[in-house]
């Protein structure tokens, strides 16, 4: 059976354009062109994966993302945005948005995108399902703990709550402690491709981890910045 893609687009041209290329690539779609119709779809039709873009009657795309995370609706979202809706970008993000693309876009990339953010999804969907705490893999930096294959993190004995993203960068830090990634690897690693020149996704997913895993956002002693060249994940010092 097909996977079902939900398109929230206002543009006519944009929505035949995204329809017909998904629906090539063998994706079962169903559209809405205003924000409420969106969130109404959303919550009925139970879609695979959302393509929502930010501005849209009614309900805007940053609505319409809040509400479906405040009802523990996780779908995976693509967020469509304008190319200089940098704040919109970040704050979609932050309201749990798995990913951006910025108009005018390649409709090939954006089905791209929607395999490999499905293809992951797939991957911890299938894990959640084979594998309990005792038999999967755990993974441990001070005190937070990840057990990868069973989608769980610890702080201090408290569970995390981690969008999927959150939850892949987390895991791949750990996996590569003590080593600096560079923004770039992280994205090929985590997000499956390139963004070229533009790494904020990077750095606002980082921003997340620290305010969940620092006790001081300022001075991190996990999750280290090493100026000009990225990020790496330590063990905290005894004294802290």
């Amino acid at each position: 059976m097909s996977q079902k893609i939900l398109v929230v687009e206002d543009e006519l041209s944009i929505m035949t354009l995204l329809q017909f290329n998904l629906e090539q690539a063998g994706f079962q779609v169903v559209t809405a062109m205003d924000g409420r119709e969106g969130l109404e779809k959303a919550e009925s039709e139970q879609p695979d994966l959302l393509i929502l873009d930010l501005m849209l009657p009614e309900l805007d795309g940053l609505e319409v993302c809040k509400s479906l995370r405040q009802k523990q609706l996780f779908i995976p979202i693509l967020m469509l945005t304008a190319k200089d809706d940098e704040f919109d970008k970040v704050l979609g993000l932050e309201l749990g948005a798995d990913d951006y693309m910025t108009k005018p876009f390649s409709p090939r990339e954006v089905v791209a995108r929607v395999k490999a953010i499905l293809r992951r999804s797939q991957q911890q969907a299938h894990a959640l399902e084979t594998k309990t705490k005792s038999d999967s893999e755990h993974l441990g930096v001070g005190e937070v703990e990840v057990y990868p294959e069973n989608y769980e993190a610890y702080f201090q004995g408290n569970a995390l709550e981690l969008t999927p993203k959150e939850f892949e960068l987390l895991v791949y830090l750990v996996r590569h402690k003590n080593r600096v990634l560079t923004r770039e690897q992280l994205l090929s690693a985590v997000w499956n491709y390139d963004f070229v020149g533009d790494t904020r996704i990077v750095d606002v997913h980082i921003s997340h981890l620290r305010e969940k895993i620092e006790e001081n956002t300022r001075k991190p002693i996990y999750i280290k910045t090493i100026r000009g060249l990225g990020y790496k994940l330590e063990e905290p010092a005894i004294n802290g």
